[in-house]
């Protein structure tokens, strides 16, 4: 009888990614340290077979990074033979999740936003439609950026991996938190519209490239609108977040208020 040849497998978890760019970042600094590295980002682990470097050595090569390699998950000897692709698939298949689960933190913070727009009015004694526009946009941009604001090297990475100029310039990944700020402060002061308006379009528009792009492409990455802090999938959800906000833009700006 021919023995069947095996080969050590060992998992360790891994933090800090989110999105494929991470992943290849993750897997190209591991790599060196086993003769195969699988590293996932659902869930984050990077899988060895044949593993020749330590546990520190693993923490060093992802020093200076915000991705931490901490602990030895498991260990199991596993056959190197293929796997039928039948139990393959069981093996690796996932549960679909509802999507309004998924989008839950998504639509709880839009329906806050539009309960605020429209109360903060009733309590001037008027609400009208420019108006509700005016301050969603306001809290629409603090609360966006207050959670990219959260861990912004993770935005960075995260955004990286669909905008256009952010996938060339990652410095862009840093600055955008705070041109949200800032555009949050301007809606919510009415501070100079014209020239709010305008970036505003400028800005949200050519982040909509970037997600149409990948949307088109059918690219499972993670959505950034929301920072590093929820798991959203890119989907048309984010399509029609961003132009919706260019929409009430030009409204705004046809409107000339």
């Amino acid at each position: 009888m021919s023995s069947m040849s095996t080969a050590l497998n060992e998992t360790f978890s891994l933090s800090g990614m989110t999105c494929m760019g991470c992943v290849g970042r993750v897997q190209k600094a591991l790599t060196p340290f086993a003769d195969h590295v699988d590293v996932a980002l659902s869930p984050q682990q990077a899988v060895f077979t044949g593993r020749h470097g330590t546990l520190a050595d693993l923490q060093t090569a992802l020093q200076g990074t915000h991705y931490t390699i901490d602990s030895l998950s498991s260990a199991s000897v596993l056959p190197t033979e293929p796997v039928s692709l039948a139990k393959e698939l069981v093996l690796t298949a996932e549960t679909p999740v509802p999507w309004l689960s998924t989008y839950r933190p998504l639509l709880l913070l839009i329906g806050y936003l539009l309960a605020g727009s429209v109360l903060v009015q009733i309590g001037h004694g008027t609400v009208s439609a420019t108006e509700t526009m005016r301050y969603f946009m306001a809290g629409f941009f603090l609360a966006f950026s207050f959670f990219k604001l959260l861990d912004i090297p993770a935005f960075a990475d995260a955004y990286a991996g669909y905008d256009l100029l952010a996938a060339r310039w990652r410095g862009w990944g840093k600055v955008y938190p705070f041109v949200e700020l800032g555009l949050g402060v301007a809606y919510l002061t009415h501070w100079q519209p014209l020239w709010t308006h305008s970036l505003t379009i400028a800005v949200m528009g050519f982040s909509a490239i970037g997600v149409i792009r990948a949307v088109s492409n059918g690219q499972k990455i993670r959505c950034a609108c929301l920072g590093a802090v929820f798991n959203l999938p890119m989907s048309t959800v984010t399509i029609v977040e961003d132009l919706g906000m260019v929409a009430m833009a030009v409204g705004m700006l046809w409107a000339g208020v």
